[in-house]
């Protein structure tokens, strides 16, 4: 009689990597496709409509890079954690905290030139974004609380102290009863390149990949990070201060959401409001995960990312598709992605036995 196992792979599947999560990528499709079929459309007129809405057009593209740039900083905040296999899966809440740390700047010193909002509004996005990071590392360390649990539920708490300042202190007078602040002054809006929508924010995206790749590739502590996350019994023993790569990733991790919120709230809604909360962090996880924690890798993943919720946009006005749909369509491609890393790292062996 003969059983099937399951044995880790000894070696790599070299450029058969790029078939299996290819494979995985067209499946998604696959079924989004039958989902469209299901309510009477046109599955290729929608897949259709959905590559046009996304990148048939220059502006198209750049609402994609707009979009990207949050994307972007999140999924390099999450990939930081994820190095060390510490599941943060709050990127959503520190975002959150950093667009309320760089709206409390906006509206306490207004007046001020860019040269001083700036660098200010940087800082409190990043202390407001990395303590809500350090609060589930501490808990981790001193309480062995679960951190995916952890980061989850300080993402509600974070929406809504959003809430409770866009609808309490911080709403404008001048907003007919709309939940949202005063318009941030011209020195704390980040402009825009040239007559295109794209702000300056891809700039800092550029410079933070480059950053990130060094310090995961070249430094000591991104050596330490890798060590410690694929073997942290091993890494005590070698004496790698574990609690403090904890701390530090998810400060870090934190930090680089809450530059999303700080980006978003200036450059694009020029104002805090509670529509600046899209998901941006909940698809950062799907990108890190797509992209392998590669700062390259990611930047691609989250144009294609960010171009699925333009493209599904355009889906629904075209077809009338629910907005839940681009999120489905997300979970499906991290669902598919992850069953392919199973079958890169493992496979099945036939086996006799009783």
């Amino acid at each position: 009689m003969s059983v099937l196992t399951i044995r880790k792979r000894q070696e790599t599947l070299g450029w058969n990597v790029v078939l299996v999560y290819g494979g995985a990528l067209v499946l998604s499709l696959i079924i989004s496709a039958a989902m469209l079929l299901f309510q009477g459309n046109s599955p290729l007129e929608g897949l259709k409509l959905l590559l046009e809405g996304a990148f048939g057009s220059s502006y198209a593209i750049e609402d994609c890079l707009v979009k990207a740039v949050p994307i972007y900083l999140c999924s390099l905040g999450v990939a930081i954690a994820f190095r060390l296999q510490i599941w943060n899966i709050g990127a959503e809440g520190q975002f959150a905290l950093g667009a309320i740390g760089a709206t409390w700047v906006a509206i306490t010193f207004p007046g001020h030139s860019a040269w001083v909002m700036m660098p200010a509004m940087m800082v409190a996005a990043s202390l407001f974004g990395g303590i809500w990071g350090m609060i589930p590392a501490v808990l981790k360390l001193k309480t062995r609380a679960n951190e995916i649990i952890v980061t989850l539920m300080l993402n509600y708490i974070a929406i809504l102290i959003l809430d409770y300042l866009v609808y309490g202190s911080w709403k404008s007078k001048d907003s007919f009863g709309f939940p949202m602040t005063d318009e941030f002054t011209s020195g704390a809006v980040i402009g825009h390149i040239g007559e295109t929508n794209l702000n300056w924010g891809i700039l800092l995206c550029l410079i933070s990949g480059i950053l990130i790749f060094i310090f995961f590739r070249y430094t000591l502590m991104g050596y330490e990070l890798k060590a410690s996350g694929e073997n942290v019994r091993a890494a005590k023993y070698a004496r790698f201060p574990y609690e403090r790569l904890v701390i530090i990733s998810m400060i870090l991790s934190g930090a680089f959401a809450g530059w999303a919120g700080w980006i978003e709230a200036s450059a694009t809604l020029n104002r805090l409001q509670p529509t600046i909360m899209v998901g941006y962090g909940y698809t950062a996880i799907v990108v890190a995960w797509l992209a392998r924690l590669n700062p390259l890798y990611i930047g691609i993943s989250s144009f294609l990312l960010a171009g699925l919720r333009v493209g599904v946009e355009n889906l629904q006005l075209e077809l009338q598709i629910p907005a839940a749909f681009g999120e489905i369509m997300e979970g499906l491609i991290l669902l598919t992605i992850l069953a392919g890393t199973f079958f890169v790292n493992y496979r099945f062996e036939r086996r006799r036995g009783a």
